[in-house]
């Protein structure tokens, strides 16, 4: 039986869906006012393999995933362009999709984007405003967290340390991992002479980032979510809003289980502009990588452990994938090496499946269901395999791959 780690509650916990066969996940899509880098695709990747792996156990999933569109970041980014910043954050966007696709990542079912649901955006912060959860203050819009029972239990949070006076935090975002001990903006006032704004009820202006996640989510979900995933960093502040501005709204809970992958780091430091040491797919295509590769070294851990990336690590990863895939060849060899008898009483390809899940149902461990795979296979074209039994792990890997996505690419 798969087990996850659930955030909220900090323990691994058997997997348990809201509706029987049926998984309904969102996931924290990107900030596009600039490109995804290596380290926020291992976040999505990580999403990837979970949507992937449901399904290979039997359940359907419908995924969501937003596109945050609208901050300050990407406001001023555009003005940095000269563009707009409609059309910076669509090419950002356009970019975004082409390189999910290099990496073998399957397409949400939902992809939107926060600047089209500015009319449910007002609904939903008039609702808070009403319930005496959010409140004005000149132009802008706050939300009180002292109004929700139970703020900040998904990071953890020390509630004895909230001050006793009224802060408020303007900006949608604020660098490092810091808690801000306070109110958090929902609404950003403006006049009409700021290029990006919506003419509301609630006054000129635009959506705060905290806001959006929760708006987009009861967008397409109207029940409990069954999981929420996100990167590690959006368990300080990120995620803890979005659950109180969503609960206090609705009267049942926002997701049962939710996820969080830690950072990629490069040669054992955060990644940053300031270092010079942000990379891209391309960076790693031009060192000779190709795309397969790169998404292996993405997935070939465990989500909730650092990884660093350097060029052993790399290559590390690109040598255990260049092993299973000559496996994969060796076996397709043997299995047209002959006629394909009936392979009565050979089991390998359920032990191999068995191998796998075994693993994988560890809270998605990755790394050790591969090197379960080059256990069990190594053990395989040991023996004088048949090819029809050939054919029966071939047949096994088909399916593992569905979740791998890397073992029948070129």
């Amino acid at each position: 039986m798969l087990h996850l780690y659930n955030s909220l509650g900090k323990h691994l916990q058997p997997f348990q869906p809201v509706t029987p066969g049926c998984v309904t996940i969102f996931t924290c899509g990107p900030s596009i006012y600039q490109r995804a880098h290596i380290g926020n695709f291992r976040t999505f990747l990580f999403e990837d393999i979970l949507v992937r792996y449901l399904r290979f156990s039997g359940y359907q999933v419908q995924r969501g995933m937003n596109f945050t569109d609208i901050e300050d970041k990407a406001v001023t980014e555009a003005q940095k362009a000269r563009l707009s910043v409609g059309k910076l954050t669509t090419r950002n966007i356009q970019g975004f999709l082409k390189e999910m696709k290099l990496l073998g990542m399957l397409k949400p079912d939902y992809l939107p984007r926060a600047s089209r649901a500015i009319p449910e955006t007002v609904r939903l912060i008039e609702a808070l405003m009403d319930k005496g959860a959010a409140y004005r203050h000149d132009c802008d819009i706050y939300f009180d967290p002292l109004t929700f029972p139970g703020f900040g239990q998904l990071y953890g949070l020390d509630m004895s340390r909230w001050p006793k006076t009224r802060r408020r935090y303007g900006k949608d975002t604020y660098p490092g991992m810091r808690w801000n001990l306070g109110d958090f903006i929902l609404w950003h006032g403006c006049t009409e002479h700021e290029e990006t704004h919506w003419k509301t009820r609630l006054g000129i202006g635009r959506p705060a980032w905290n806001v959006q996640d929760a708006v987009l989510v009861s967008r397409h979900f109207e029940e409990t979510l069954s999981i929420y995933c996100g990167g590690i960093d959006n368990l300080v502040r990120h995620h803890d809003y979005s659950r109180a501005i969503l609960e206090s709204v609705r009267p049942y809970p926002m997701a049962r289980y939710w996820l969080h992958c830690e950072h990629l780091v490069v040669r054992g430091q955060k990644m940053s502009k300031s270092k010079g040491n942000v990379l891209y797919t391309d960076n790693l295509m031009a060192r000779g990588f190709r795309p397969a590769e790169i998404r292996f070294f993405l997935i070939d851990n465990h989500y909730r452990q650092r990884l660093n990336y350097s060029e052993k690590t790399m290559r590390y990863a690109a040598e255990r994938l260049t092993a299973l895939k000559a496996f994969v060849q060796t076996l397709g060899r043997i299995a047209r090496s002959g006629k394909r008898l009936e392979a009565s009483g050979f089991s390998g390809g359920a032990r191999l499946r068995k191998a796998f899940t075994r693993k994988m149902d560890q809270d998605l461990n990755v790394k050790a269901a591969c090197d379960a795979l080059l256990e069990g296979l190594s053990e395989a074209v040991s023996r004088n395999l048949k090819p029809a039994e050939a054919a029966c792990l071939l047949a096994a890997l088909s399916e593992i791959d569905g979740v791998l996505g890397v073992l029948f690419s070129r």
